[in-house]
């Protein structure tokens, strides 16, 4: 993961169809609890958050972006799986430049020695409380 006490940058990208986004699925051990959140990953020294935000894409599912728009910034504060964490959150849209990753219901990928699955969830399951999406302020970003 990362060191204590340290303060990570990340790129996230929504990505939307229709009432869909397209966003990572994790589990916490500690709450025992699924959590999502958008893909994405942190940014390099000396990189920009948009080329982080294209190189994660490219290496996790080997998907290109297009249509890249910066959104906002979400400072966040959490627990997982008991330790405290700090982000520091840039937020683009953007669209796949691949339609076929539209017709995929989900994608298994490596994230270091973990399995990941992303896939397309319906927006109204985080709205109304049946999926948990992290952070919480995100949820206004994917409705715009």
């Amino acid at each position: 993961m990362h060191k204590p006490g340290e303060i990570r940058v990340l790129a996230l990208g929504i990505i939307r169809d229709g009432d869909r986004l397209f966003i990572s699925e994790g589990y916490d051990p500690a709450k025992q609890q699924k959590f999502y959140r958008a893909m994405g990953g942190g940014v390099d020294f000396g990189e920009t958050s948009c080329d982080a935000l294209q190189r994660e894409f490219q290496e996790e599912i080997q998907a290109e972006l297009t249509n890249i728009k910066y959104l906002g910034c979400i400072e966040n504060l959490f627990t997982f799986n008991g330790k405290q964490g700090h982000e520091i959150l840039q937020v683009y849209q953007c669209d796949f430049v691949d339609p076929k990753f539209y017709q995929l219901e989900q994608i298994v990928f490596a994230e270091g020695e973990r399995k990941k699955t992303a896939l397309w969830v319906e927006i109204d399951r985080f709205k109304s409380g049946e999926l948990h999406l992290v952070p919480e302020e995100f949820l206004a970003y994917c409705e715009k």
